[in-house]
């Protein structure tokens, strides 16, 4: 608030708009106004009349009545002008300080339109009517006091009066101009207060998006892995006759066991959700999320997809000191491993993500080249992570309507939010390939 007012001139500042006030409000600012009326009106009502009201003559006594009459008809007058110092209160003001030249009960209004024209905070205004007000004051001092009977005119009580006028209006613009900044900041605390209000509902909304992005990402990774093999055996149930009974239990078996691990996979996502759900109500429920998987399961996820007929070969010797085959095909970074490569130094999160990004590509080479054999490379390039799936194009899918169209999306969703990229596309020998790149710290 403090820029804002300190580089806008007062004169062309914009005011805040004042609050409206309530019925008692308004009533005592009427009140005092015609206190302060009555009490200047008495005084001055006291000058005129002297020691001994019972020595004026008939006509002194009438001139001074009609005198009164005319006062307090023009403070009644300037008292009905408050009602429009909101609106215009620069008019208002002027009004009621030239209406003070005749009628001293209208010294109170005009002292409530000058502390109201002053909220304002305008110096243009306020110097303005301070000429009209002073104007006034001497008017009134010099020639409608020296036209009463039997008062006198002192000229240094005359003075005192016109530094005594000044005073009283200064003391009125000053409070005019406290009363408007305190406004202003008021008004500027209460735009901060409900600005943060804003700026928290949505970093609260941002922070939803993000975790149903993310959920949401979990999920198709998860489910889609375990559905297409679902539907790939369940598609050899429907079209093959001729398979044994054996064949059958084997397939059937496949089915079962894949529907409770996305059953299973899926109980923890929906867990970790209440779980949170319970933090951010009471006092939460003490369960922790269950641990993402990393590379260190991707053996599993390799014999998962071979159990479900995918012809799948690891090459990850550029992981380790020399490798020599393992089972099916895979390359093992040290024989020490036991056919496992090794990712010592590579951070979870990385790990986290080159492992749903070979889920994925897996599910999309069972979808769209059902049969064909994939090819799973592993490298280490100086401080990156090489991920290589290559599978021919071609072949049946596992069925309409199972192809959502994001998974490549979210692909590279998950390579760029680990600090890395993915391309993918078709190579020279007509393959389809995907190359993730990720930081190996």
């Amino acid at each position: 608030m403090t820029a804002r007012l300190s580089t806008t001139p007062l004169d062309r500042a914009v005011p805040m708009p004042a609050p409206r006030l309530r019925l008692w409000s308004r009533l005592w600012r009427y009140l005092v106004v015609v206190a302060v009326g009555v009490l200047v009106l008495f005084v001055n009502l006291a000058e005129f009349l002297g020691q001994d009201p019972t020595a004026l003559s008939d006509e002194a006594s009438a001139l001074i009545g009609g005198f009164v009459l005319l006062d307090l008809l023009l403070g009644v007058i300037a008292i009905c002008l408050l009602s429009l110092r909101r609106r215009r209160p620069v008019l208002t003001a002027v009004l009621t300080a030239s209406l003070s030249a005749v009628s001293v009960f209208a010294v109170g209004a005009a002292a409530l339109a000058i502390v109201s024209m002053s909220t304002r905070r305008r110096w243009k205004p306020v110097v303005a009517v301070g000429f009209v007000w002073v104007a006034a004051t001497a008017f009134y001092e010099l020639v409608l006091r020296s036209s009463i009977p039997g008062v006198t005119v002192d000229s240094a009580l005359s003075w005192a009066s016109g530094g005594l006028a000044i005073a009283i209006y200064a003391i009125c613009a000053s409070t005019g101009f406290y009363i408007g900044a305190r406004r202003d900041l008021v008004a500027s605390l209460r735009d901060r207060a409900e600005n943060a209000e804003r700026e928290q509902a949505l970093r609260e909304e941002s922070a939803r998006e993000s975790e149903r992005t993310r959920i949401a990402r979990e999920m198709h990774d998860v489910l889609a892995h375990h559905i297409s093999l679902l539907s790939l055996h369940a598609g050899v149930l429907t079209y093959r006759t001729d398979l044994t009974r054996q064949e059958t239990v084997d397939a059937a078996t496949i089915i079962q066991n894949n529907a409770q691990l996305a059953l299973t996979e899926l109980r923890q996502i929906l867990g970790v959700l209440r779980s949170r759900d319970d933090e951010e109500g009471a006092a939460g429920s003490g369960l922790a999320e269950p641990p993402q998987p990393t590379l260190a399961e991707l053996p599993a996820l390799l014999a998962d997809s071979r159990e479900g007929g995918m012809r799948v070969s690891l090459d990850a010797s550029g992981l380790g000191d020399g490798a020599a085959p393992v089972g099916g095909g895979e390359r093992a970074a040290s024989p020490s491993t036991g056919g496992r490569p090794e990712f010592d130094g590579l951070s979870e999160s990385v790990s986290r993500a080159a492992y749903r990004i070979i889920q994925e590509a897996l599910t999309n080479a069972r979808k769209h080249a059902a049969g064909a054999p994939v090819t799973l490379e592993i490298d280490r390039h100086g401080g990156e992570l090489l991920v290589v799936v290559r599978n021919p194009l071609g072949g049946s899918t596992v069925g309409p309507g199972l192809s959502s169209g994001m998974g490549l999306t979210g692909l590279r969703e998950r390579a760029q939010l680990a600090g890395g990229s993915l391309a993918h596309g078709t190579d020279s020998d007509g393959g389809f390939v995907v190359t993730a790149r990720l930081p190996w710290q």
